[in-house]
């Protein structure tokens, strides 16, 4: 559920940040700077998004990392909300952050250039040439790529986030210097 929303949030605040950010840019510099439009408007989706994620994610992490916590999202929402307050639903928001937005820069940056580079450089022929099923193709490439370095982006922000929401009363520097 929690990926769901966060997912629709992504996706969609980037194409809208996309024509915000060029429109303020104009057609010319969209162009010239088009990876920073990227990255800006990743980032900047990404950080509405995680607000909607991070309630979840809270739940989830405890109920994987703390056996016979809770076994449900319906049994575990009530119970941080009582047992912590609405605070307990965002403490890992900082790391969240930390994490997913590097990832999502990477995601649709990495993405994007992937997608103009294997057009130029791979495909004998300009896109518009292309069959769904060939543009299919470039598009599940430029995906796999993309997943490739995400992963190696987010992963140390990842383990943060997964042991604060291990640790009942943890907070994000402490964590960080129990790690290393």
């Amino acid at each position: 559920v929690g990926y769901s929303m966060q997912g629709v949030g992504k996706f969609g605040f980037y194409e809208l940040f996309k024509i915000v950010y060029s429109g303020m840019l104009g057609e010319e510099n969209t162009y010239l700077w088009r990876t920073s439009l990227y990255l800006a408007a990743s980032a900047s989706a990404e950080f509405f998004a995680d607000i909607a994620l991070c309630p979840m994610e809270a739940v989830k992490v405890r109920i994987q990392t703390q056996p016979g916590w809770s076994s449900t999202l319906r049994e575990g929402f009530p119970r941080i909300m009582k047992e912590e307050g609405i605070s307990g639903f965002y403490k890992g928001l900082v790391p969240l952050w930390c994490r997913q937005i590097p990832y999502t820069m990477m995601k649709f940056a990495c993405f994007e250039r992937t997608v103009e580079a294997l057009y130029k450089f791979v495909v004998p022929k300009p896109r518009a040439d292309c069959t769904k099923g060939e543009q299919l193709v470039v598009t599940f490439a430029a995906g796999y790529i993309a997943g490739v370095f995400c992963a190696i982006v987010s992963h140390p922000a990842d383990t943060i986030v997964s042991k604060l929401n291990q640790a009942k009363g943890s907070n994000f520097m402490d964590i960080a210097k129990s790690l290393g």
